[in-house]
């Protein structure tokens, strides 16, 4: 049986490597929006544990808004991104301080 000590420690994991992903790799853009993704992934995790421990579906229609969000978000990061792409042909990170304005 999958007990919520259970579901809360995988949420665990998840967030660590996400915030060792932001930290160790600061160079590529990508790989922090996809980070940035996983850190709402366990988020999502623990409200969807605390959801069905509870036996309450508020937490799991919150999932579906933070989704929404998330998707919105991916998908102005990687117009930004390509646009980012096109005009510089380089998206590194610590090159991106040139867009102080």
């Amino acid at each position: 049986m999958i007990t919520l000590a259970h579901l809360l420690t995988l949420s665990g994991i998840l967030f660590a490597i996400a915030v060792a992903g932001v930290f160790l790799n600061r160079k590529n853009i990508i790989l922090l929006l996809m980070c940035i993704e996983l850190m709402l992934l366990a988020v999502n995790f623990n409200f969807v544990a605390f959801s069905r421990f509870l036996n309450d579906i508020d937490g799991q229609i919150f999932v579906f808004f933070v989704l929404t969000v998330a998707a919105a978000e991916s998908a102005i990061g990687l117009a930004i991104l390509v646009v980012l792409f096109r005009n510089r042909r380089d998206i590194n990170v610590e090159a991106l301080d040139t867009l102080k304005g």
